[in-house]
C-alpha cells in the first residue's frame, strides 16, 4: 500500500518523530484502520525517498506508545485497540475543507442540480411489488460464467478497446437477425449500435438533436427517464394522453407546434401496459411524415406477451421516422448493462462518433459471451421459460386483484410485461394508501409520479417479476384488509350520492 505523508526537510524536528506524528494522526483521522497492515520500512523509505532508519525509529515509537504491533512473520500493523490516553490527549477538531462552489455550469449542469427525482422510488415492505425487476434468480448464471470462460481462455484481445465504437459486430449480426425474426424489424447489422443500455440510447439521441426550446412529446403517464434526459437538454415537453389502445393520436394532432421528437412505448406502454393498435401505429407514421417530426420507439417489454398476436414494431413500418430501441437488461439480468439502437444509415457515422466520445463501447468480454448466449439457442429459450413463469405470477396476481378486492379495481394492461397497473377506488390520497400497505409490510407504488400533466387519483403499479404466488396472493390480501373499511366508507358514500 502507499501512503501519502508530508515531512518537511527544512523543520528543525527530527525526520523520524515527523513520520511518526503523520502517522499517528493518520490512525487518529481513521485514514489507518485498525487490524491494517503497514508499508514495510523498505517500501516506505523507498516512497518517502529517506532512510530505512528514519522508518524503523518511527515504527519503534508507535509501537511503544500502543498504536502499532508487530505480528512474527507477517509484518506491523495498526492496533484493533488504541491506548484511551492518546485518545483523549490527541482529540482535535476534524478537519472541514469548504465545499467547492457549483459555478460555471452548463445549462444540463443546472438542470441536473435541480431537486428533482430522477426515477419512482423502490417501494419499501417485506412484500414489495417493485418495478421493472426481473427475475434473476432464474438467469443460467453458470452457464453464462462458461461463456465468459471461454472467451477469457481463447485470447487476451478482448480484455482491450474493440476496433469499432458502436459494439462487437458478431453481436450487431446477432441482434439484427433476432430484431427481423421477433419484432419484424428492418435493419442490417451495421444499423444496430450497442449501447450501456436504453438509457444511454436515449441520451445519445437526445445529445445530438435537441437544442434549448425544442419540442418533444411524451407519453402521459410515461417512463420517467425519458422525460429527465430530454429536459436536462433544454427541451419543452409535451404529454400526450395514453389511454386502453395506446397513445391518442387525435389529441396528438390538436398540437400544431413542431416536435422534434415524439417518444413512445408502443408494444407495452410504461407504465398503463396498454399496446398502440395497429390503426393508430400507422396513423402515427403518417403523421410523422406529414411533420418531420422523429419518433423514438422504446420497445418495451415486447418479449413478454401473454395470450396476445405480436404486432410489428413501428419501425418495421418505417425505416426513414424511427429510432428504435430495446435493452437486455429486463429479460436478462440489470447488470449486465447492454442495450441497442437501431437508426437509419444516414445517422451511423454521426452516431458512431457521439459514442465514441460517450464511452467508447460496452466491454468486449461481455459482448463476446452475449454474442454465443444468442446464436446458440439460450436466449430464447431463456424467454420461453421466463415467459411462462412470468405469466403464471402475472393470472395470480390478477387473480388475487379481483378476489380480495372485487369491483373496487380495474386492471389495466395485463396482457403483457412484467407488471401491471390498477386504479383501486378508495376514500384514501395515494400516500396513505402506500402508507397503510407499508405498515404491514406491503410495498406499492403510485402512478401520480409518471403524470406529466395532471395525474389520476387511485392508480397503483404493481410489479410482480421477483415474488412467488404466495407472496402475491399474502400481499394483495394484506393491502385489502388494510383498505377494506375505505372501500367500503367510500362505497356507501357514492350509493348515498345516488340516493340523492
Amino acid at each position: 500500500m502507499d501512503l501519502v505523508l508530508t515531512l518537511d526537510r527544512t523543520a528543525p524536528l527530527p525526520l523520524y518523530q515527523q513520520l511518526a506524528a503523520a502517522l499517528r494522526e493518520a490512525v487518529l483521522q481513521g485514514r489507518l484502520q485498525p487490524h491494517q497492515p503497514l508499508p514495510s520500512s523498505r517500501r516506505l523509505a523507498q516512497s518517502l525517498q529517506v532512510s530505512r532508519s528514519t522508518v524503523t525509529q518511527s515504527y519503534d515509537q508507535l509501537l511503544s506508545e500502543g498504536y502499532f504491533e508487530a505480528r512474527g512473520g507477517s509484518g506491523t500493523f495498526v492496533c484493533a485497540q488504541l491506548p484511551d490516553e492518546y485518545l483523549h490527549s490527541a482529540e482535535m477538531e476534524p478537519q472541514r475543507s469548504r465545499p467547492a462552489e457549483l459555478t460555471q455550469l452548463s445549462r444540463l449542469g443546472q438542470t441536473l442540480l435541480a431537486d428533482v427525482p430522477l426515477q419512482v422510488a423502490d417501494p419499501k415492505g417485506g412484500i414489495s411489488f417493485r418495478l421493472s425487476s426481473p427475475d434473476t434468480s432464474q438467469f443460467p448464471i453458470q452457464l453464462w460464467r462458461r461463456l465468459l470462460s471461454r472467451h477469457c481462455q481463447q485470447t487476451s484481445a478482448r480484455l482491450n478497446y474493440g476496433p469499432d465504437a458502436l459494439g462487437y459486430g458478431p453481436l450487431r449480426a446477432a441482434i439484427a437477425d433476432y430484431l427481423r425474426r421477433s419484432r419484424a424489424v428492418q435493419c442490417s447489422a451495421e444499423q444496430v449500435i450497442i449501447v450501456s443500455g436504453s438509457q444511454q440510447g436515449l441520451d445519445l439521441m437526445a445529445r445530438l438533436t435537441i437544442d434549448p426550446g425544442d419540442q418533444v412529446a411524451l407519453e402521459d403517464p410515461g417512463y420517467l427517464g425519458a422525460r429527465r434526459c430530454f429536459a436536462s437538454y433544454g427541451a419543452q415537453l409535451q404529454g400526450i394522453p395514453v389511454d386502453a389502445a395506446g397513445l391518442d393520436i387525435e389529441a396528438l394532432r390538436h398540437h400544431h407546434q413542431p416536435f422534434k421528437w415524439l417518444y413512445v412505448t408502443p408494444s407495452h406502454q410504461f407504465p398503463t401496459g396498454a399496446t398502440l393498435s395497429l390503426s393508430r401505429r400507422l396513423a402515427l407514421l403518417q403523421w410523422a411524415q406529414q411533420t418531420g417530426t422523429l419518433i423514438l420507439e422504446d420497445d418495451y417489454d415486447s418479449e413478454y406477451r401473454y395470450g396476445d398476436r405480436p404486432i410489428p414494431a413501428l419501425q418495421g413500418l418505417d425505416q426513414r421516422s424511427v429510432i428504435y430501441t430495446g435493452t437486455f437488461s429486463k429479460i436478462l439480468f440489470p447488470a449486465l448493462r447492454i442495450g441497442y439502437l437501431v437508426v437509419p444509415e444516414p445517422w451511423i457515422p454521426l452516431v458512431n462518433r457521439a459514442k465514441w466520445l460517450c464511452d467508447r463501447q460496452a466491454p468486449p468480454l461481455t459482448q463476446s459471451a452475449l454474442t454465443d448466449f444468442i446464436t446458440e439457442g439460450h436466449f430464447e429459450r431463456h424467454i420461453r421459460r421466463m415467459r411462462h413463469r412470468y405469466d403464471q405470477r402475472r393470472q395470480v396476481l390478477v387473480n388475487a386483484l379481483k378476489d380480495h378486492l372485487g369491483d373496487r379495481v380495474t386492471i389495466l394492461g395485463e396482457k403483457a410485461g412484467i407488471h401491471l397497473m390498477a386504479k383501486i377506488e378508495t376514500g384514501l390520497s395515494d400516500q396513505a394508501v402506500i402508507q397503510r400497505a407499508a405498515d404491514v409490510g406491503v410495498g406499492v407504488i403510485s402512478a401520480q409520479g409518471y403524470y406529466l400533466n395532471a395525474p389520476n387519483r387511485g392508480e397503483f403499479i404493481f410489479g410482480y417479476a421477483q415474488l412467488d404466488a404466495a407472496q402475491i396472493e399474502q400481499g394483495i390480501q394484506q393491502l385489502a384488509q388494510v383498505l377494506k373499511g375505505e372501500i367500503t366508507w367510500w362505497s356507501r358514500d357514492v350509493e348515498w350520492h345516488w340516493s340523492i
